[in-house]
Parts: structure tokens; sequence; C-alpha cells
């Protein structure tokens, strides 16, 4: 019995409300046109009048904006909006390559931006520095997207122009960061003074060899123009100020791998018994050369003056294995390169040339102030 009382509670229950809302409905006017209304019948009326703004609510709830607190392609922790659309400002940021250890501080300064100014940035790049078409891809694939604003590094000085100035016709500002472009329609170029940061590697490696004997140069990869840079700013610091230092090589290129830099350094090697130092443009071509002459056990009898900093790199300076690095500041490429874009959506001056700096560390000052930070920055903060 107690069973079948606890089977029919239920079917009770639903009897009472049935009633309740039959005269309800009659209350409000629903039967009023006809009293042979069912209790169903009335009872779907109701339902649906209580129903309808509900799900119109909850609606509007599901389209609302939402953000994050990572500063990265998932948004930012306050959204600066487009004017007049509400909608998060996005500025995609496209480096070089995404696997150098350059490029990860450049995305942490990105992602520093993104959160103390409130917008959205997408980082997306190609794996390799040597993969202009993909590079290509990327900057077409934001720009049909409709980004508010782009932040580019050019990994090649000319083969990025075209794309750029679409950009540009279609109102998406593009600030250059790292490596020049030729052409002058950005907002601004974010970037060391890269002769400089040669002319500094030219002095630091004549001192090392006591302004006289051979020394060889590998460069980095035609059309970048950052690197170039840096080898004229080399070569012409050693022609003008060290007549006694000969450049007995200077046309071997490393590539954009540290694999393909370590097999031409290898080779220049063997072509050069007597050398008695080295200068290479960037993080993977100053690997490769140290791998190369750790293998020909030529480390520290061939003086050596790298550009850029990784853990590998700043480990071969403590050991004395490398005896300068030119260090530039990524981090701040980063920042700022996102910083100008943003300024300029908001109507704001921009400086047409931002220099970053650039610092040459030694065994000696490796832990100063000034040095430390940019040899071994702290990037979980950002990135994690």
């Amino acid at each position: 019995m107690q069973r079948d009382s606890a089977k029919r509670a239920p079917d009770r229950a639903r009897a009472r409300l049935a009633l309740h809302l039959h005269y309800s409905a009659r209350r409000t006017g629903f039967l009023l046109c006809d009293e042979r209304l069912s209790v169903a019948r009335a009872t779907a009326r109701i339902a649906a009048l209580f129903l309808v703004p509900c799900l119109l609510a909850l609606a509007g709830c599901k389209r609302a904006p939402t953000s994050t607190a990572r500063g990265d392609s998932t948004g930012a922790a306050h959204n600066k909006t487009a004017e007049g659309t509400g909608k998060q400002r996005q500025i995609a940021v496209i480096p070089k390559g995404t696997t150098h250890e350059f490029w990860k501080s450049v995305h942490a300064g990105a992602v520093k931006a993104s959160r103390e100014l409130g917008v959205q940035i997408i980082w997306k790049g190609p794996v390799r520095e040597d993969d202009r078409a993909e590079q290509i891809r990327v900057v077409e694939d934001f720009v049909s997207r409709g980004v508010d604003g782009i932040v580019l590094a050019p990994l090649d000085d000319t083969a990025l122009v075209p794309v750029v100035k679409d950009a540009a016709s279609r109102k998406i500002p593009v600030v250059i960061i790292d490596s020049g472009l030729e052409w002058d329609g950005r907002v601004s170029f974010v970037a060391t003074d890269n002769r400089q940061g040669g002319t500094v590697a030219a002095r630091r490696l004549a001192e090392l060899v006591s302004k006289k004997g051979n020394v060889a140069m590998m460069r980095y990869q035609e059309g970048s123009a950052s690197t170039m840079e840096r080898e004229k700013g080399f070569m012409e610091t050693l022609a003008r100020e060290f007549p006694n230092v000969k450049l007995v090589s200077h046309n071997q290129y490393g590539g954009a791998t540290t694999e393909t830099a370590y097999k031409t350094a290898e080779n220049l090697l063997i072509k050069l018994p007597d050398l008695a130092g080295v200068f290479c443009p960037n993080e993977s071509t100053t690997f490769g050369m140290l791998r190369a002459l750790e293998d020909a056990k030529r480390t520290g009898k061939v003086r050596f003056v790298g550009f850029d900093a990784s853990t590998k790199l700043v480990d071969a300076l403590e050991r004395g294995s490398i005896q300068g690095l030119v260090v530039q500041n990524p981090f701040a490429m980063g920042e700022r390169g996102v910083a100008a874009v943003v300024a300029h959506l908001a109507g704001k001056p921009v400086e047409p040339r931002i220099d970053t700096g650039a610092v040459l560390a030694t065994p000696e000052n490796r832990t100063t102030p000034e040095v430390a930070p940019l040899l071994e920055p702290d990037l979980r903060k950002w990135l994690e």
C-alpha cells in the first residue's frame, strides 16, 4: 500500500498543478474565448508566457562578450574596443619564426603590452625563418580577417612589401619590428640600431685579436635586413678603424637553422686554419659556429663574438668559449611594437623610429644589472 501511494504521489502533484494553472488561466483571460479549452492547452499557453522571456534573456547572456586574464591569442584582462563597435581590438603579431629564443622574448613583450593596454594579440608566424611564402600567407590571412593592426618582423625586406601594402589599403596599420622593410607606409619601425650593433661587434673582436690578424664573418641569409645591417656595420668599422685586421671571409651564409649554420661553419674552419677571430650576426649562426669550434677544439684559440642570446650561448659566454655577445632587447620590441599600433589606433602620435637598444655582454660584465636581464630574461610571467 505504501508503495502504491508513493507511485500515485507524483500524479496527484501534477493534477494539483494543472488545476492551479487552469484557474490561473481563467483569471488571466486565456479561457474566456473558449470555455472548452483543455487544461493542457491552457497550461501550454501560460508556460509560453513565462518561458519565452526567460529564453530570450538566456540568449542575451550568451552573446555577452568575454575576456580572459591572459594577453595572448585568447584575449586580455581589460577590453579595448574598436571605436563604435563594442568589439575588442585584435592585433596580429607576426615574427620571422617561432623556434629561436629571441622570438619567445618578443612574444612575452607583446603579451605584456596587450594586458596593460587591454587589447587581444594573435601570435602566429612561420616555424622557419627562411619560409617567405608561409609568412606572406600569415599576413594575407590576418588582412582577410580584418584585424585592427599588425606588428610584423619581416623575414625579407622586399618579399613582404605587397601584402603590407594591401593591409594599408584596407586601413590596417602596420608596425615593423626587428628587421626593416623597403616600404615607407609603416606607422613605426621598432628595432635595434643594427648597423651600430655591427660596429660594437667589430670593435670587440679587434680588441680580442690585439688589432691584427685574420678574421672571418659568417653571414645569416639574403634578404634579412637586420642582419645585413649588422654585417655592413662590422665590415665598415674594421675597414675604417682597424687596418691591420684582415677580413679573409665574408661571403659564406649560415642560413636560417643551427644545422645549416653548423655545416657552413665547419667548412669555414677547415679552410681557414690560421683564423684569429670570427663574428656571427644572429642567434642561429652564433650557435652553429659555437658547435663547430667546439668540435674542432678551437674554442678560445679562435676569438669569437656573436649576436643575441640563448641559454646555450650564455653558458658558452660564462665558460669563455664566446668572448662577446651583442645583446638586443627583443622583449621591448614586442612590447613597444604593440603599444605603437594601439597608440596609432587611438589617434595619438607615434615616433617613426623607436630604438630598443643593444649592449655588449662579455664574460666580465655578464652578471651586471644592465646586462644580466637581457641575457636571461624571466618570461614565465607572460608565457605560462
